[in-house]
């Protein structure tokens, strides 16, 4: 049995599947997050996905895999860069293993996606793939690192973190005190931002990049795929993994795998880019399924 948590800031999601495979759900269940209530309560909310995925399993779990934004420090085990503000700094793996009475494993949701999508999703379109790179873009950017079937998380555990290599100074002061993120600039709440600071007006990305006529509407769109070849050709120059899988709510943009695959191509240190850049195939549940597929290492 494989059984996973994913901890978002609105939501938690449980999932137990019977083999490492996306069809063999047994038991799913959900619930507010309610990061409002403070680190304690959102352990307790855990623990109540928990003892509902037994009652519809009827099995008691040997360990559980937990995917949130943010991650375990590695030198001194307390979790950092979460958006749910009150759980950094707490080492939720080993408070989580005292409450449950199981091994707990933490990953960052960014890996989980990459995963989930290595092991369960869009990578079992080309068997011979072995390294993956997977991309979230949505209200921010992040990115997972697989090689042979693992998470690199890295000395800092912070492997995959292309959200916060620099790109242009043009997207100004990051929440992480740098200038010039990749996420300041490729976001949809960066580029809605931009859009808003031209014109004054709040409109969703999705309505912008729809309208053909306006010319703002436009340089965002240029912007997007301009940064976006420019920052990726970056990362498969370094990594050159064998399959990239675009994640998050920008991974719907069609324009992404045709001007944006042409940009990154111009951005590579190799005449001609082979490495396929693909949907997700398991949308909204590839972190909890990659979330159910962690190991604890000890």
């Amino acid at each position: 049995m494989h059984w996973g948590i994913d901890l978002g800031g609105t939501k938690i999601e449980g999932v137990v599947l019977t083999n490492p495979d996306a069809d063999s759900v047994i038991a799913r269940h959900r619930m507010d997050t309610e990061g409002d209530g403070g680190y304690d309560h959102v352990l307790s909310r855990i623990c109540e996905v928990v003892d509902e995925l037994k009652r519809l399993s009827g099995i008691n779990p040997i360990q559980i895999g937990i995917g949130t934004p943010g991650t375990i420090n590695p030198s001194n085990g307390l979790l950092k860069n979460s958006n749910t503000l009150c759980l950094n700094g707490h080492p939720i793996d080993q408070d989580l293993e005292r409450l449950l009475g199981i091994p707990v494993a933490i990953a960052n949701d960014a890996n989980c996606f990459a995963l989930a999508e290595f092991h369960l999703g869009a990578a079992l379109d080309y068997p011979n793939v072995k390294n993956m790179f997977g991309v979230i873009m949505g209200t921010g950017v992040g990115g997972g690192i697989i090689i042979g079937g693992k998470i690199v998380g890295g000395l800092h555990g912070m492997g995959g973190e292309w959200g916060h290599m620099f790109l242009d100074p043009s997207g100004g002061q990051c929440y992480c005190g740098r200038v010039g993120c990749v996420e300041t600039i490729i976001s949809g709440t960066a580029l809605q931002n931009y859009y808003f600071e031209k014109t004054g007006e709040k409109k969703l990305l999705k309505d912008i990049l729809e309208d053909k006529f306006d010319p703002v509407a436009q340089e965002v769109r240029h912007r997007l795929i301009h940064f976006f070849g420019l920052a990726l050709g970056q990362i498969i120059t370094f990594l050159d993994p064998d399959l990239v899988v675009l994640g998050g709510g920008l991974s719907h943009l069609d324009f992404l795998y045709t001007e944006g695959r042409d940009e990154v191509a111009k951005n590579i240190f190799n005449p001609v880019l082979h490495t396929p850049i693909v949907r997700p195939r398991l949308g909204a549940s590839a972190g909890v399924f990659g979330a159910a597929l962690l190991e604890k290492v000890d």
